[in-house]
């Protein structure tokens, strides 16, 4: 299945028609999380792309038809984060830390950055768990609460916006360790004298960057607008 892409279309639009397209956007440094909103022609501008070049080689590739998460409503959406992407963050968190550990131990003397490396993978676990924490324990409660609503229900952190804007804040900072992650590895390039060890780190950081691009995606560009426009049209006329 092909489709014409268009210079104009929305980077987000485009990953919620053809989620297969992501890493082709992640090549070429195309934000389509956190910076979603943006079309595919001012995206090229910041990076130096041809916007036209650009779009005719997404067309060009084939996609797959969108994913069924593109329909949800915000309450599965929100069981479907937490049964995806937090369960694999739960897990997958510890295990690189181990690794980053591990492998800085044994190469950090050959390999300085790998001591940056397990820093800022270590500064992204402590904002991601307690971020994740914040969406279990009261985002994504107050979103399944204003579907099974026909009111908008009272909270202590008043509209939803609220705490949307500090998990969309805290995106952000993600988003920036992600890409120090990636410019000290070189974009995961591993060494030749590198390990089974070192390569599965390098692996699995990779993986983690690109589901989280997805994650933040999923939140920001369709869960976070579908629960605000939920409380809006709860509110009295």
């Amino acid at each position: 299945m092909t489709s014409t892409i268009e210079p104009s279309a929305r980077l987000a639009d485009i990953i919620n028609e053809h989620p297969d397209l992501a890493r082709e956007l992640e090549r070429r440094s195309l934000d389509y999380c956190c910076g979603g909103q943006r079309s595919l022609a001012d995206a090229c501008a910041t990076a130096g792309l041809d916007p036209d070049q650009t779009a005719s080689e997404l067309s060009s590739i084939g996609t797959a038809p969108p994913e069924p998460w593109t329909t949800y409503r915000a309450d599965q959406l929100a069981d479907h984060l937490e049964s995806t992407h937090h369960a694999y963050l739960h897990d997958e968190l510890p295990r690189l830390t181990a690794l980053a550990d591990k492998v800085a131990d044994v190469h950090g003397a050959r390999h300085p950055e790998l001591l940056n490396v397990q820093r800022s993978f270590a500064e992204l676990r402590a904002d991601l768990e307690p971020h994740l924490a914040k969406e279990e324990q009261i985002l994504f409660p107050m979103i399944r609460e204003l579907v099974a609503s026909a009111e908008a229900p009272a909270s202590h952190c008043g509209s939803i916006e609220n705490p949307i804007a500090v998990m969309r804040t805290e995106h952000d900072r993600a988003g920036e360790l992600l890409e120090q992650l990636r410019a000290i590895t070189g974009s995961y390039a591993v060494p030749d004298d590198g390990c089974a060890s070192y390569a599965a780190l390098y692996a699995g950081l990779e993986h983690l960057e690109s589901d989280t691009h997805l994650h933040v995606h999923k939140e920001n560009n369709l869960l976070f607008p579908a629960a605000v426009e939920l409380e809006t049209s709860h509110q009295p006329a």
